[in-house]
């Protein structure tokens, strides 16, 4: 059974429909607000957050999803070498490298 079916059997034989169709009103209307308040922001955000991945670059001052600092040391196609300490290298995926620390840095004051 479809959602057409189920309002059409709900309706009252009297009422002709009516409610039904002010049902579905107000479902397209809950998903619309859903829609920008939900989803578009979060794929906003996802859009942004690829793009600053891809423009990684050497030297750059990162924090991974796990809380990391660390300045970049290379990048490739699938993972960041991050230097943490002097002479301390990581690998780390592409995808957990989550902000730039010197935007939070700047934030603090």
């Amino acid at each position: 059974m479809n959602l057409m079916t189920i309002m059409l059997q709900a309706a009252p034989a009297g009422q002709g429909g009516g409610g039904s169709i002010q049902f579905l009103i107000m479902m397209v209307l809950i998903f619309v607000v859903m829609y920008f308040l939900m989803i578009r922001p979060q794929q906003k955000k996802q859009k942004e957050l690829m793009k600053f991945r891809n423009a990684l670059e050497k030297g750059q001052k990162i924090v991974t999803a796990g809380g990391i600092y660390g300045t970049v040391k290379e990048v490739k196609e699938q993972y960041v070498l991050m230097e943490v300490d002097n002479n301390v290298t990581i690998r780390v995926d592409k995808s957990m490298v989550m902000k730039d620390s010197s935007d939070l840095s700047s934030q603090g004051k």
